[in-house]
């Protein structure tokens, strides 16, 4: 196997036990991938600001200005990191921009100096809209709603001040107004509220210190989940944090739970670097300074109730109509009397190497000028079709939800539940090898509109009863899939805080019901690409999923493949989007004037 790089250390760092710590070893920074246009220094102080910023959330040395964003392995939630770094330094820009203006000169070239008109800074209270995926949250008529959360388990890098940890926590909750959010059912009908910032975190202490090092992770995961049964939506908390003490040979660990109708991954990014600048900053005696809020998550619902009820809106209904719904077939179970419970979840988790996903992430979307998302779901829609046969799949695509709508709403530091769920039929009747594949699966994810937030709007906030019952009828699909690219990776090595490798605790309340036959996520720890099948097992054998996993692997190994090979490459209509082009009539054109599929 060949090292993908090489870091030098003075020494290795030990665990207690006298072995090589590899958690504490320093992450190997990227070398800049090999790009179609030759290296090129920022020189303007945007191109220089836009290049650091690039270069440490990608990851690398260093980036050009004329390097692509996505083909460096970037993605939407990533793109949201780059916004916020971007902000607080000077610049604005939106995501749209981003996904238009790929490369640092073209991006330099586009974005502004922020103005001095800055979201409402002030305390939110007050009544807020539900929003389509809080909806969907309510819909779902869990036994136990206080039981659905969010956590992260962190290994504490140096010892904390539990005091100026809670005095850090209490200033996130005053910060992010949807950490105060209440939820009451009002009839038949639940609404929300944000309540004013009187409620104060409790930091829990768990001594484990004399409990045996052989039963502490039961111990741990015995506290977590105590922890994730004692949040509350209707009288609060909605967070929860807890401080576990492992000993004198032992980090500490430090869990965190939250209500997921208040987080989402990337309102993760957001609190856990707060968190870091609120302890250092307690540390060294100062007053806590967070950086400036961006749109409230309470105007954001406003905005989106608005939307919901907009001329523009109500002409995507037709184009959800419009889908071949009646072609979709039932997804197969291999024991149709089971249960989708709670209790019963389980998961297949396979990998890539890490030369197939610096592949998969930066020498695909090259050539068909796509991004991660294209080729996961193409790959999906293959190995479904090995495993049963059927050439279409209907799927939830879950997204970030945080979408250029509004004029002048900026969500890069909002912290909230912004997911949007939209269903979207992947079809691969028409097509042969996988580049007609992939360039097909492409085309139509481009036709769906707004990447689908429009989808929750309509079904969820329409006044229109025709349309919310026509939306409410649609099929559901049985498959979810969720991509969190680079997004999970959130620490340098000089901070408080990294990733524990223990379990967070029960997410779930074990009473519920899941919401899908199958939960597909795919992550990017470290170099690698990790895909989770989460199932349940009283509808299917793990025999089962295990085949599917690895028919998925293989498709993906197959995109990748294809892609390496000199003839692989092309454009698709959603490429020149003024052009009005079937994609026969774009091969034509780049036939008849020898257009390169190489070149931008």
């Amino acid at each position: 196997m060949v090292p993908t790089a090489f870091v030098g250390v003075e020494a290795w760092p030990l665990t207690p036990n006298g072995k090589i710590d590899r958690r504490a070893l320093p992450a190997p920074q990227r070398v800049r991938p090999q790009q179609e246009r030759a290296f090129e220094e920022p020189m303007t102080a945007a191109e220089r600001l836009l290049a650091d910023i690039w270069s440490q959330l990608l990851g690398l040395d260093k980036v050009g200005i004329h390097d692509n964003f996505f083909e460096l392995g970037g993605d939407s939630i990533l793109g949201l990191r780059v916004i916020a770094r971007a902000n607080e330094m000077g610049f604005r820009f939106t995501l749209k921009q981003l996904f238009q203006y790929q490369t640092i000169a073209q991006l330099a070239a586009e974005a502004g100096l922020v103005s001095n008109r800055q979201a409402e800074q002030d305390i939110v209270t007050g009544p807020v809209p539900l929003t389509p995926i809080q909806h969907w949250f309510f819909e779902q008529q869990l036994p136990d709603l206080h039981h659905w959360n969010q956590a992260v388990l962190l290994e504490v890098q140096h010892e904390l001040d539990p005091g100026l940890l809670e005095q850090a926590l209490q200033a996130l909750l005053v910060h992010h107004d949807a950490l105060r959010l209440r939820f009451q059912l009002i009839g038949s009908q639940w609404q929300q509220r944000n309540s004013r910032p009187g409620e104060q975190i409790t930091l829990t202490t768990v001594d484990l210190t004399r409990v045996p090092e052989a039963e502490q992770g039961s111990a741990m995961e015995k506290a977590a989940t105590e922890l994730h049964a004692s949040l509350n939506i209707t009288e609060g908390p909605l967070i929860r944090v807890a401080l576990l003490r492992l000993g004198a040979a032992k980090t500490s660990r430090l869990l965190i739970v939250i209500h997921h109708l208040a987080v989402d991954i990337v309102s993760w990014q957001i609190l856990l670097e707060d968190l870091e600048t609120a302890y250092q900053q307690l540390r060294s005696s100062q007053a806590v300074q967070l950086p400036a809020k961006t749109t409230s998550f309470k105007q954001w619902a406003q905005q989106l109730e608005e939307y919901a009820q907009s001329e523009q809106l109500q002409q995507e209904f037709d184009y959800w109509l419009s889908r071949a719904w009646t072609s979709i077939g039932r997804f197969p179970v291999d024991h149709p009397a089971g249960l989708n419970t709670e209790d019963s979840a389980c998961t297949v988790s396979l990998a890539l190497s890490a030369q197939e996903t610096q592949a998969l992430l930066q020498q695909v979307p090259k050539r068909y000028h796509t991004q991660a998302n294209d080729a996961l779901l193409t790959a999906l829609v293959l190995a479904y079709s090995r495993w049963t046969g059927e050439r279409s799949l209907l799927i939830d695509l879950e997204g970030h939800g945080r979408e250029d709508i509004a004029e002048g709403v900026d969500l890069s530091r909002t912290v909230g539940w912004f997911t949007a769920i939209a269903p979207v039929i992947l079809d691969l009747s028409d097509t042969g090898g996988p580049g007609e594949s992939l360039k097909a699966v492409k085309e139509q994810l481009r036709a769906m509109p707004h990447g689908g937030i429009g989808y929750g709007l309509l079904r969820y906030l329409s006044r229109d009863g025709n349309i919310v019952e026509q939306m409410r009828l649609l099929p559901r699909s049985a498959v979810i899939f969720n991509y969190h690219g680079r997004s999970a990776q959130a620490f340098s090595p000089d901070t408080l805080f990294r990733f524990a490798p223990e379990s967070s605790g029960p997410a779930h309340s074990l009473q519920g019901r899941r919401s899908h036959l199958l939960d597909v996520e795919v992550t990017l720890e470290g170099d690698c690409l990790y895909i989770h099948w989460g199932y349940s097992q009283n509808l299917h054998a793990r025999s089962s999923i295990e085949r599917l996993a690895q028919m998925y692997k293989e498709a993906l190994q197959s995109l990748i493949d294809h892609c390496q090979s000199p003839e692989a490459g092309g454009y698709t209509p959603s490429d020149f989007p003024e052009a009005d082009l079937s994609q026969e009539e774009l091969d034509r054109l780049i036939a008849e004037f020898s257009i390169s599929q190489e070149s931008d």
